[in-house]
């Protein structure tokens, strides 16, 4: 399978050549669809075998809030490195710089598909501003502003 297909989609393969993260860090199972610049939507399937459910919480599996961000924020870089890709070198790094009005809606428990729903709100001095909403279902789960930046390391 290529890593690109109808309407921007992009397998777990097309994934790992842009962003740097590897099991168990890697978030992110399928990128759905994408516009440069503007929006990008992927997925997350939550499964039991994901290791912080061992000890969040053993008797009632929840997704860490911190992951579903870490999810959206790694969609942002999606988005982000997919828009300027031509433009990128083997040692730029997007770095998370910030993360405000986070709002949780509902537990992501295994079994769940995580949807991250991501847009560019702006981007000034080299600082992406990025709109982020993860759904199950169609009910919002989280949302967030996300803040990254390109740098080379």
């Amino acid at each position: 399978m290529s890593d690109r297909d109808a309407q921007g989609a992009t397998d777990i393969e097309g994934i790992m050549n842009l962003l740097p993260h590897r099991y168990p860090m890697l978030l992110i199972d399928r990128v759905l669809d994408f516009q440069p610049n503007e929006h990008l939507a992927s997925i997350k399937n939550v499964t039991i075998n994901e290791p912080f459910f061992v000890g969040h919480f053993p008797q009632k599996p929840v997704m860490p809030g911190v992951l579903i961000l870490e999810s959206l924020a790694q969609a942002c870089g999606m988005l982000a490195f997919k828009s300027v890709q031509d433009t990128l070198t083997d040692n730029d790094v997007l770095y998370l710089v910030g993360i405000d009005k986070a709002r949780f809606k509902r537990p992501v428990q295994p079994g769940d598909q995580l949807r991250h729903d991501v847009s560019v709100r702006r981007v000034a001095r080299g600082i992406w501003i990025f709109q982020a909403r993860g759904s199950v279902d169609g009910e919002l789960a989280a949302e967030c502003e996300i803040r990254c930046t390109v740098r080379t390391v």
